[in-house]
């Protein structure tokens, strides 16, 4: 049952994120948690979401913006350290609310509300006609960058605040979503490196054939997903993307995840 349902959203949710830019380790980490400790939880979903961008990136990797990628990923990426940084000094603030929930408690604190708003503002953009026409000029993707890193550094989903901006940037489907992908490969590697330091990896307690199980389902759905690009138009894309953005925000908002 465990391989199951952790293969299982590996594939459903790598299929779909490869369109909507972000979503699997969301998908994934509360899966692997039910399974394992929180902290390997989370390493393990890393290991799995940085191997699945590779992935991708061997699918997609040719279209990507290389203007974008150094303009808006760089800055993202330096942004990235600093909002992590400054999210340890904000655990601290006091929780608004806590409640629980099957056994659980879930808290509501003052940066899931602000990461909450900021996307639903970003989400709601596409509602209002003027926000809907707005464009990132290219002496703005630097800004861009810095704002996306450093929020989805402090909320801990880069790819929620990455794919926001992107919508905006005028690219086509193929450039999005490669653009997407070699950014959160390059944030993928900070993760990593973060988590190392901040996580003990205990060889012993990594259940590698599941590990490698998760990678592999990841691997099918992306190159699913990838047969179906052609059959898509950006415009589907950026409705995805915006509900799983407000899907996202609201669940983020609530305290659940």
């Amino acid at each position: 049952m465990k391989y199951f349902f952790i293969c299982l959203i590996s594939f459903l949710g790598s299929g779909l994120t490869l369109f909507s830019g972000f979503g699997l380790g969301t998908l994934l980490t509360p899966v692997y948690a039910i399974f394992f400790p929180v902290e390997l939880a989370i390493s393990m979903t890393a290991i799995v979401h940085f191997l699945n961008n590779v992935f991708k990136l061997s699918l997609l990797g040719k279209h990507a913006s290389k203007n974008i990628v150094i303009k808006f990923g760089i800055p993202s990426l330096i942004a990235a350290f600093i909002g992590a940084y400054c999210l340890g000094k904000l655990s601290g603030m006091p929780v608004l609310y806590h409640y629980r929930l099957n056994g659980k408690v879930f808290e509501i604190t003052p940066v899931k509300i602000i990461i909450s708003l900021l996307l639903i503002f970003f989400s709601l953009a596409e509602v209002f006609p003027f926000l809907a026409k707005l464009t990132f000029k290219k002496e703005r993707f630097t800004a861009g960058g810095l704002v996306s890193g450093f929020f989805g550094g402090l909320s801990g989903n880069q790819g929620a605040f990455r794919s926001a901006f992107l919508m905006k940037a005028g690219l086509s489907k193929e450039q999005f979503l490669a653009t997407g992908i070699v950014i959160a490969c390059m944030v993928d590697v900070a993760r990593l490196i973060v988590y190392n330091n901040r996580f003990v990896f205990i060889t012993a307690e990594i259940n590698y054939y599941l590990l490698g199980a998760s990678v592999m389902c990841a691997f099918a759905g992306a190159y699913l997903g990838n047969r179906f690009i052609k059959k898509v138009t950006i415009a589907f894309i950026q409705k995805l993307v915006i509900v799983f953005l407000l899907l996202f925000s609201i669940l983020l908002g609530c305290g659940i995840i």
